[in-house]
């Protein structure tokens, strides 16, 4: 009897989570989001599970494929000088803003690697920032940093009231927030706010700025996969291969090549 009663609310809990799987995916989410969402509520029925609380687990319920950086298109790298030349470098948010898009363009960081900068991770002798990468723990790597944006970063320093080391490389401008930190979402807003504003008509983020300077790396460098690997510090190389083929459009290629075969 207990057995059966097991059996029934696991198939009740399942029919319902994958209910719910469905509802999310016709909502218009990623399947990246879907897949976190499910993953919450599957982790915590494992918990349930350890504690005694219930007796089955919904490791049935199976997460949605995804294909990695299918649209890798971001911004073009004229687009981006027309961008650096709104920042104002009379005041001190123009120099911040300024410093931050460099660093954005200049190294492909992600808004939170940029978030989590502290004023000691910048050298400027060296010109080098150390840097908390993604999906790397609590290990820091050390980036090496253009002359450009060493200047930048040095020139938004030198306005800044400071007292410690320790303090937010990037700080806000805001009385409204109790920290001084900008945020990954004041970073989204400051890159969505300058792209807009330059006449962009794409909407931009950090992440197709990162996608941008990637493209940029492999067109310069004719598609040398290494260099664009070190450059985006990308773990499998498969992802730079994405961004390649999307770079030289080679179904385009192909298509038009078998199309004029038979015109």
């Amino acid at each position: 009897m207990r057995q059966a009663l097991a059996s029934k609310h696991w198939r009740q809990a399942t029919a319902i989570v994958l209910q719910y799987k469905t509802k999310l995916l016709k909502s218009g989410l990623t399947e990246n989001t879907v897949n976190r969402r499910v993953a919450t509520i599957k982790s915590l029925v494992s918990l349930g599970r350890k504690l005694g609380i219930c007796s089955y687990t919904l490791e049935e319920v199976k997460p949605e494929k995804v294909t990695p950086y299918r649209d890798t298109s971001g911004i073009k790298k004229q687009d981006t000088k027309r961008v650096l030349e709104l920042c104002d470098l009379t005041t001190d948010k123009g120099l911040r803003d300024y410093a931050l898009l460099r660093l954005l363009w200049d190294n492909a960081l992600r808004r939170n690697e940029v978030s989590q900068l502290n004023v000691e991770d910048f050298d400027l002798a060296l010109r080098r920032l150390t840097i908390l990468g993604k999906g790397r723990g609590n290990q820091k790597e050390i980036i090496s940093l253009s002359s450009s944006c060493s200047r930048a970063i040095a020139d938004w320093l030198n306005v800044r009231e400071m007292e410690e080391l320790s303090e937010p490389l990037f700080t806000n401008f805001s009385h409204a927030h109790s920290t001084r930190r900008l945020t990954g979402d004041g970073i989204y807003k400051i890159v969505r706010k300058y792209c807009k504003t330059a006449g962009i008509p794409n909407l931009m983020s950090p992440h197709r700025w990162r996608h941008g300077a990637i493209t940029t790396v492999l067109e310069l460098s004719d598609g040398d996969i290494k260099k664009g690997l070190k450059f985006s510090r990308h773990k499998d190389p498969k992802v730079l291969m994405t961004y390649d083929d999307n770079r030289n459009q080679y179904q385009e290629q192909m298509t038009d090549l078998l199309s004029e075969l038979v015109d």
